[in-house]
């Protein structure tokens, strides 16, 4: 039986990284390795499976930019069009995985596999993380019913809309929340829990087109002592856009608050969410301003960013695996 192809996209992260010791885990250079050579040291290989590799960008995941982003969505787009390809794996820094998770979703919407992985652990440690979490993307990538945008660490598959990086140092560093993941891999195959990112037809490309000229959006958030100063500021400097990370659900700080009700009657939108790790805002009839919906802030600024450049985006709608 014919075997499709799998495709690997890297950019870089952790996954890539070097250190002068191997047993230095934190004092590391993201982003020195190539994806061919990470292969090579991949015991075992891909299983079997032919592999398509591309090295879109080496760089830190805390300085994604916009122009990876765009670089990476096109790259995305044209092999999912391909007949001949499975899914694909990308290797990522799990600091701003989560919004590169969810920026795919939103603006590419694949009916196929595009699974994330990264690691915690540079690849000249002692004991990396990075191949394990490779063989199990690639499991994911192959599975049968898969599709939609998933991140894959510590042997936990993550759907893109509720992926968070919640730790800074273990192994297990990613966490689904309140929703859970969407399931496990375990000796190579995986084990559903829920359904899959829903699979949307149709193409954001406008979106990825115009990524230099996305308007701005920023977060603010809420706190002891809060003030309208930085909205106030940002508003001066044309901001079009605001994400309020507000305290437990939806409560503002009454000082800010006021600073936001002025900046949307001059015509800023915002959008509320909550800076809890877990849980959503409830929303209620009549609220002053617009509810993330569930989204976390990094992910409501890219889904307030789409909306604003006029782009349909998904929300988080669930189809059955």
């Amino acid at each position: 039986m014919k075997r499709f192809n799998l495709v690997i996209l890297a950019t870089g992260g952790t996954i890539a990284g070097r250190a002068v010791s191997a047993g230095d885990n934190i004092g590391y250079t993201a982003a020195q390795v190539d994806i061919d050579h990470l292969l090579a040291a991949l015991p075992g290989g891909t299983g079997g499976w032919p592999v398509i590799t591309e090295q879109l960008a080496q760089v830190d995941s805390k300085d994604m930019s916009f122009a990876v982003w765009a670089k990476l969505a096109d790259r995305v787009n044209h092999f999912l069009a391909r007949g001949d390809v499975q899914g694909i794996v990308i290797t990522h820094g799990t600091d701003t995985l989560e919004e590169t998770a969810y920026f795919l979703q939103a603006v590419c919407r694949p009916a196929k596999p595009v699974v994330l992985t990264c690691a915690m652990r540079p690849a000249t440690a002692w004991a990396p993380d990075g191949p394990q979490n490779i063989r199990d993307a690639l499991a994911v990538a192959c599975h049968e019913g898969a599709h939609g945008v998933v991140a894959v660490c510590a042997g936990t598959v993550h759907s893109a809309f509720d992926v968070q990086k919640v730790h800074t140092y273990r192994l297990d560093a990613f966490s689904s929340g309140d929703a859970g993941p969407i399931g496990y891999v375990e000796e190579g195959q995986v084990r559903l829990l829920r359904n899959w990112p829903v699979a949307q037809e149709g193409k954001a490309q406008a979106a990825i087109e115009n990524i230099a000229n996305w308007p701005r959006v920023e977060i603010i958030m809420s706190y002891a002592g809060a003030s309208a100063a930085i909205v106030r500021a940002l508003v001066a400097q044309g901001v079009q856009g605001l994400v309020a990370a507000a305290t437990g659900n939806g409560t503002l700080h009454h000082a800010l608050e006021a600073g936001l009700i002025e900046a949307q009657a001059a015509g800023v939108k915002v959008v509320r969410c909550t800076r809890c790790a877990n849980g959503r805002v409830l929303p209620r009839a009549g609220d002053i301003f617009a509810d993330s919906e569930g989204l976390t802030p990094v992910k409501a600024r890219i889904a307030l960013m789409l909306e604003l450049s006029t782009c349909d985006i998904p929300r988080k709608t669930l189809v059955l695996p």
